[in-house]
């Protein structure tokens, strides 16, 4: 009971209180990859989700296919899908990171 008083009198005086496992929830939740991401880079993470080929993404934002290429190669650089990686498809890792995360991240 002294502490929800302690508690009450802090907050009483203009003070805030947070439990301690909620801060600890907080500083310890894993925060998606994708929220590294842009948003132009999420739009076209989401068109490649969507099974798009870089030209359809290209018309489909009004955009060269050279930028296309560079918000791809910068996807795959914020989620960590190096090149020199030859055991995955980084554009399939990029899309399940996408699906797995949420678009909304």
């Amino acid at each position: 009971m002294g502490d929800f008083v302690e508690a009450m009198e802090r907050v009483a005086g203009g003070g805030c209180v947070i439990d301690p496992e909620v801060v600890r929830h907080l500083l310890t939740r894993r925060r998606s990859p994708l929220a590294r991401l842009t948003p132009r880079e999420r739009e076209v993470l989401g068109l490649m989700a969507e099974g798009r080929f870089n030209t359809a993404i290209t018309r489909l934002l009004m955009i060269s296919e050279k930028v296309v290429g560079k918000h791809i190669n910068s996807i795959f650089t914020k989620l960590d899908l190096p090149a020199d990686n030859t055991d995955d498809h980084r554009r399939v890792r990029a899309v399940l990171t996408f699906l797995h995360d949420g678009p909304d991240t």
